[in-house]
């Protein structure tokens, strides 16, 4: 990883490890991320089913939740009830979900060659607590290794939007979704960031152009990912 590159933070007590190290199945852990409104949830499932009707098992979740006790905590994150949150309380809460996920659904999915995919992970902490919040960049990206075990996605999507464009697309919105124009700004300068350091485990898509055309750009960069880890 190169220098820098917040997402290498090591965790206290340790160092991050890749799904690779850690499991040796063909599975593919595959995470998108983007602002609000951008399209993720529409094609994770997209993705999904193509993988499927490949033959190839897939568990499809989504962060915060993915377990009850990680529903839990989506319900209070998002709920316009604490808006008075602090960005370090938001940060160790999401921390706290994604542990229990990464726990409880996404290793032993892997573990059993079942492959992940998830509407959100890592990178929102950092877009958002990070990048949006300002918090120590470094220190979202630790605290989410040390409570994953290092776990990092295969490949990334970063479904790119133009927040005014993602707000008309929204109706009622959550605590999250009502942050200020200028918050989301920065979570999308926080993606496009990421994605740049490491643009090998990236695939930014445009995400204004039809839902069609997105699914398959996807497809096309799934399907050589599946070559290189030789399940195709």
């Amino acid at each position: 990883m190169a220098e820098g590159d917040q997402r290498a933070a090591d965790p206290p007590g340790g160092s991050p490890s890749s799904h690779a190290a850690a499991d040796p199945t063909r599975a593919l852990f595959i995470a998108f991320e983007g602002g609000e409104g951008c399209g993720k949830s529409t094609q994770a499932t997209l993705l999904a089913t193509w993988l499927r009707r490949g033959h190839h098992p897939v568990v499809l979740t989504r962060e915060p939740g993915g377990t009850p006790a990680a529903e839990a905590i989506r319900a209070v994150v998002l709920s316009s009830d604490h808006d008075e949150l602090d960005g370090r309380v938001e940060a160790l809460l999401f921390a706290a979900a994604r542990g229990d996920h990464v726990h409880r659904v996404i290793r032993p999915a892997l573990a059993r060659g079942d492959s992940v995919i998830t509407d959100r992970f890592t990178d929102s902490s950092i877009a958002y607590q990070g990048y949006a919040r300002g918090l120590d960049r470094e220190y979202v990206a630790g605290l989410s290794a040390w409570v994953t075990g290092g776990l990092r996605p295969d490949l990334t999507v970063v479904m790119d939007l133009d927040p005014v464009i993602s707000h008309q697309r929204l109706g009622d919105k959550d605590r999250m979704e009502s942050e200020s124009i200028e918050f989301h700004q920065a979570v999308r300068a926080g993606f496009l960031d990421l994605a740049a350091q490491d643009p090998s485990a990236y695939f930014v898509v445009d995400a204004a152009q039809p839902v069609d055309w997105i699914a398959a750009a996807i497809r096309d960069r799934v399907e050589l990912l599946l070559v290189q880890e030789g399940v195709a």
